[in-house]
């Protein structure tokens, strides 16, 4: 596995900045809804999260934020050749502290990664990694994934697709949360050239089972598994430290992996 390199600074905690009524948090940096109120309000599959930001978070935000990182406002297309350099791009939605998709980039620099969250401290920390580690072929993404494929992704702008152990809503009122959803993928497919995959890796079991029934059935997309099932994970896929939690409390992660046709 790809070693990356990490600094103690980052456990450094900034001390709470004293500003004026409306000011962002970091200028420059990644803004608090990016969209506002230009698109429809809708159920998200997401909570919006702006916790205890570290020092070194907080640097490489205010550092980084304007060569790598990009709010999702929904207001004009993306020319991911330009940004990413011409490399294919896979989009990765929601990636927590960034760690595994750092170690993804790393290992191949040839592909481009667009990686969504709404975090921001999982956002100054995959920017701090992509730095220190010289990876060119990392861009943060602030806001709703919906928008930024619905609104600012071109048709077959996409060579891959991850959501990887995305909020299992378990409680059956939220199950209508889950952002794997026919409705979804039908947007999702629409954004991926022929022959792209999709890759989704969860924890939970019943959500598991909904993905394998939803993407099973849904006709864009064909299971990359000639038994139909789940797919042992991937080589390209580390073992993330929440997986590895997941693991010690004895809970079962499944892979699914499918082709867009």
């Amino acid at each position: 596995m790809t070693e990356l390199r990490n600094t103690a600074s980052e456990n450094d905690t900034v001390p709470a900045p004293r500003r004026a009524k409306g000011e962002p948090r970091f200028p420059g940096g990644p803004a608090a809804d990016p969209a506002g109120s230009h698109h429809e309000r809708r159920i998200r599959s997401f909570q919006p999260r702006r916790s205890r930001v570290t020092a070194g978070q907080a640097e490489a935000l205010e550092r980084l934020w304007p060569k790598w990182g990009l709010d999702i406002d929904g207001l004009h297309k993306l020319d991911l050749g330009e940004l990413l350099g011409g490399r294919p791009v896979v989009l990765e939605i929601g990636f927590g502290m960034g760690e595994a998709t750092a170690q993804m980039a790393a290992a191949d620099p040839d592909t481009g990664i667009l990686a969504v969250d709404v975090h921001t401290p999982g956002q100054g920390n995959l920017l701090g990694l992509a730095d220190r580690n010289g990876l060119s072929n990392v861009r943060v993404a602030n806001g709703d994934a919906i928008i930024l494929l619905r609104e600012m992704l071109e048709p077959g702008a996409l060579d891959g697709l991850r959501v990887y152990f995305p909020d299992p809503w378990p409680k059956k009122r939220h199950h209508k949360r889950r952002i794997i959803q026919p409705e979804f993928l039908t947007l999702a497919a629409s954004r991926m050239r022929p022959g792209a995959l999709i890759h989704c890796a969860t924890d939970w079991e019943p959500y598991a089972e909904q993905m394998l029934e939803v993407l099973g059935e849904h006709p864009d997309f064909e299971n990359t598994q000639e038994n139909g099932g789940y797919t042992p994970r991937p080589p390209f896929r580390p073992l993330t430290r929440f997986e590895g939690q997941g693991l010690d409390k004895g809970h079962v992660v499944h892979d699914l992996l499918f082709r867009r046709k």
